[in-house]
């Protein structure tokens, strides 16, 4: 392959035709040395909540700010139009390494292109990937991705809740400026849902598919304190599991089984999980909503959101779907108990035989290929369907900072080591 420095004496427009080629050769020894993608970064795509207008942008530039969970030295990214209505235009983006705010370290700074175009217009429900650049970081690097919107484009498509400030420019393109001017920060991932890096030959990743306790609700904004992010690091820490990536593929107020805040579980998981590079692992913490949904008031959320009374059973089943579509992919899954939570917004005690129910299932059936037990570990022993008072974030329903990092902690990385190592 050629290096950076060859790469960059020769004019931009060789720089897909020649990392098309570099990564051919990849594909061409992968029964040697089995190079391949693997994804480093990643977000849920959903359409804003029911109830809140989408937010509209025109002739402006977001940056972007993810935090990666393994290094690389080729890199491409994955913008979604899952939700739109109306193609996306895509009027030029870029990637580099973070320095602080919306600025990039300077030389870092890398345009993207789509089959060599500046430009790219995705269809509704489409996906378009970046083609690949030269960008050296290393794993828990901040990357500032950029996507200038050159027409009014309504952001349909984003994860609400990124729990990371992301900044928009005043109106212009700034995709390729260093020090970019922010006008807004936000706090919603836009259209990003992907990032993936040509991976070494035993980097593989973890997919933590869940709702609002995955997706890492109520923790502390910029500190990628979720339970996801604190895993990541005990594997980077440990040798046997240092090149496990993990992508956080959660939902607040996500589901099983009904749809709209969301998709719901059983629509997405061909979307946001059998289809990640490096795809070896699933977790799955999930259900709780199911159960709290329907001891809501109904039309809460409009006439669209079903607040259905569902079964312990019905959930099960769900489960039992999602298990058959990851072990058709050839990865494990691995079943993670509900968190109690008696006492939150939504909680009756009626639904509490039903989450014993579920656990049970997840526990003894033998049907997931392990059990990460986090209600052991965070219900309070002396009021086993209330989470333990130091774990509480407040809410009765979200852990805090230290509850996650519990969870994080709980987990076996024996579950992620290289067969070869067991």
């Amino acid at each position: 392959m050629p290096s950076e420095r060859v790469l960059r004496r020769l004019p931009r427009f060789f720089y897909p035709a020649i990392l098309a080629t570099a990564l051919l050769g990849f594909s061409a020894r992968a029964d040697h040395d089995r190079n391949h993608w693997v994804g480093t970064w990643s977000a849920s795509m959903q359409a804003p909540i029911p109830g809140t207008p989408a937010a509209t942008f025109d002739n402006t530039t977001l940056r972007q700010i993810v935090h990666v969970s393994i290094g690389g030295k080729i890199v491409r990214v994955r913008f979604s139009n899952a939700e739109g209505t109306e193609p996306l235009v895509i009027g030029a983006a870029s990637i580099g390494v973070r320095s602080t705010g919306a600025s990039v370290v300077p030389g870092t700074l890398r345009v993207l292109t789509f089959a060599g175009e500046s430009s790219i217009s995705v269809a509704p429900g489409g996906v378009a990937l970046s083609d690949p650049v030269f960008l050296t970081f290393g794993a828990f690097t901040d990357l500032a991705i950029s996507l200038y919107v050159p027409t009014p484009q309504a952001g349909t498509t984003q994860l609400t809740l990124a729990h990371q400030r992301s900044y928009v420019s005043p109106r212009g393109n700034f995709a390729a400026a260093t020090d970019m001017p922010a006008a807004t920060v936000i706090t919603s991932w836009y259209w990003l849902s992907g990032v993936e890096v040509v991976g070494d030959r035993d980097d593989r990743a973890v997919v933590t598919f869940g709702d609002s306790i995955t997706e890492g609700f109520n923790s502390t904004l910029n500190a990628n304190a979720r339970w996801p992010d604190v895993l990541a690091r005990r594997l980077h820490a440990n040798h046997r599991t240092d090149d496990v990536a993990v992508l956080n593929e959660a939902i607040s107020g996500n589901r099983v089984l009904n749809d709209v805040i969301g998709p719901d579980a059983a629509r997405r998981i061909d979307r946001d999980v059998l289809t990640q590079g490096g795809l070896t692992y699933v977790t799955v913490l999930l259900g709780t909503n199911d159960l709290g949904f329907s001891q809501l008031p109904p039309g809460i959320f409009g006439p669209t959101v079903s607040l259905a009374n569902v079964s312990a059973a019905e959930v099960i089943s769900g489960y039992q779907q999602i298990i058959l579509r990851v072990h058709q992919s050839g990865a494990k899954i691995y079943g993670c108990t509900m968190l109690p939570f008696e006492g939150a917004g939504y909680y009756n005690t009626a639904v509490e035989p039903k989450r014993a129910a579920i656990n049970d299932f997840i526990r003894n059936s033998g049907e997931f290929d392990a059990v990460i037990d986090f209600d052991k570990v965070m219900r309070d022993p002396t009021h086993p369907t209330r989470m333990r008072p130091e774990f509480d974030s407040g809410d009765h329903l979200h852990p805090n900072d230290a509850g996650y990092k519990a969870m994080a902690n709980s987990i076996d990385l024996r579950l992620f080591a290289r067969e070869d190592d067991d």
